[in-house]
């Protein structure tokens, strides 16, 4: 089933055989750490190839999900991968077995690096403003722009969180990881 070309129209039929055609479904928690096969990677492509050409992805969502799908070692990644692609009717999970398996460390992964990208954002932009205006209040126009110092300061903070977002998300997929390890029976870090 491995060959086998999945359905591109997104619809519960495309879902179920999508899922079917995995050896061990990776929305069962049991099997999300399970390591990621390269056929398994193959079936998420195809469904993302199909999602492209169909003009639901645009080029960079296409190759950043792409990265995710290259870079996924458990089949627990993948899910979350076309999540909103295809219709999950899969097994009901309660909270807990979502974070530990369905999709998990990847989505995770990348939700607390848009996080940190969020605060570097936020740090700059308050930090700047605050300073700008006591600068406007106390000097004016004539004194010397001391908030440059403040914004180069937040903004070397924000690069690195966008330069380094790589980097970021692989270490926060180990910490995951690790966790999700140690929290399984007899798992141990």
């Amino acid at each position: 089933m491995a060959g086998d070309r999945l359905p591109s129209t997104g619809g519960p039929e495309d879902a179920a055989a999508l899922w079917r055609s995995f050896p061990q479904d990776p929305r069962v928690p049991a099997h999300a750490p399970l390591r990621a096969s390269d056929a398994d990677r193959d079936r998420i492509h195809q469904v993302l190839a199909a999602a492209f050409g169909d003009g639901r992805l645009d080029q960079a969502e296409f190759e950043e999900r792409t990265d995710v799908v290259v870079r996924a070692r458990t089949l627990g990644e993948l899910p979350a991968v076309v999540a909103d692609l295809l219709p999950d009717h899969g097994p009901a999970l309660t909270p807990a077995a979502r974070r530990l398996g369905v999709g998990g460390v990847a989505g995770e992964a990348y939700a607390a690096y848009l996080s940190q990208r969020r605060q570097a954002l936020w740090g700059f932009v308050s930090a700047s403003l605050v300073c700008w205006v006591i600068w406007g209040v106390t000097s004016g126009p004539d004194g010397f722009p001391w908030p440059v110092f403040v914004m180069l300061g937040t903004g070397l903070n924000l690069l690195r969180t966008l330069v380094m977002r790589g980097d970021m998300i692989a270490q926060e997929t180990r910490r995951l990881e690790k966790r999700q390890r140690r929290e399984l029976p007899g798992g141990d870090a």
